[in-house]
């Protein structure tokens, strides 16, 4: 029995959504949105050009999970490297592109019951950027769909320092150190990403063979699908190809194959 096509999916999207098996899309999908700055140059244009043209793509892969019921997608749109790494006039005009971003595009969230949360240091980032983000935010927060998470000025090893010193501070205010118990999910409770699942996919595109420092605790267990597609071109089609490459995967979390697994049943019952 085929799969009811989900309403605004296009011809191409509800082609390769058929082929897909409905009860096994990933719960988290991450993407490492990478290629603006070689679309721009590959056009002869200012890298600014690519980080407004990646825009288009943001808006296209949002709907697409949305309309497909991807429970938490999560897009790495500015990294704590930028800063130290960019031209000050590139960061500005980041900035602006976010604020611009988080104003017009909020009635899109909310027509698609998307509700918008934040991980990284938001507090350096400007005032009037900050009070753009909280006013997004609170104005999809009755949404019930698709939590949709933007990475800005993130680093996952400074996540990781930060759920340390929220650990210690804890510890400090319960007792001092010899009362710290520290496990997995001690830690997992204290990162950004405390309400999310962690990614079943992380998605990177334009080709490079890297994590880039995003979501490195996290992604521990997460298939890896890479993509010569620029930023700027990646588009709701694109992100189903990763998700059908997902669903060809067998998720084994260290452990062996059930094929695998029975040969040697088989073996040791024989014996």
């Amino acid at each position: 029995m085929q799969a009811t096509t989900p309403a605004g999916l296009d011809r191409r999207e509800a082609e390769i959504y058929h082929r897909l098996d409905p009860g096994r899309l990933p719960k988290h999908i991450a993407i490492i949105m990478d290629g603006n700055g070689r679309w721009a140059r590959r056009r002869h244009m200012p890298r600014i050009a690519g980080h407004r043209a990646g825009v288009a793509a943001v808006r296209s892969t949002v709907e697409t999970a949305a309309r497909i019921h991807i429970p938490a997608l999560t897009l790495y749109a500015f990294s704590e490297e930028n800063w130290k790494k960019r031209p000050k006039s590139e960061v500005d005009f980041l900035m602006r592109l976010l604020s611009r971003y988080l104003r017009l595009e909020v009635p899109t969230l909310n027509a698609n019951n998307i509700r918008l949360e934040y991980i990284g240091r938001q507090k350096e980032l400007p005032e009037s950027v900050q009070e753009r983000m909280a006013d997004a935010r609170e104005a999809t927060t009755k949404n019930t769909g698709m939590v949709l998470t933007l990475a800005l000025n993130y680093s996952a090893r400074t996540e990781i320092v930060d759920a340390f010193r929220a650990l210690a501070d804890a510890a400090a205010r319960n007792g001092g150190l010899d009362h710290l118990h520290v496990d997995e999910a001690t830690i997992g409770r204290h990162l950004y990403t405390k309400h999310l699942p962690d990614p079943d996919l992380v998605v990177r595109t334009s080709g490079e063979m890297r994590l880039s420092n995003f979501l490195l605790w996290q992604l521990a267990y997460a298939e890896i699908y890479v993509t010569p597609t620029l930023w700027p071109d990646f588009r709701g089609v694109h992100l189903l190809e990763g998700i059908a490459e997902y669903q060809k995967r067998e998720r084994r979390y260290g452990g062996l194959n059930e094929d695998h697994s029975h040969h040697h049943a088989a073996k040791a019952t024989r014996s």
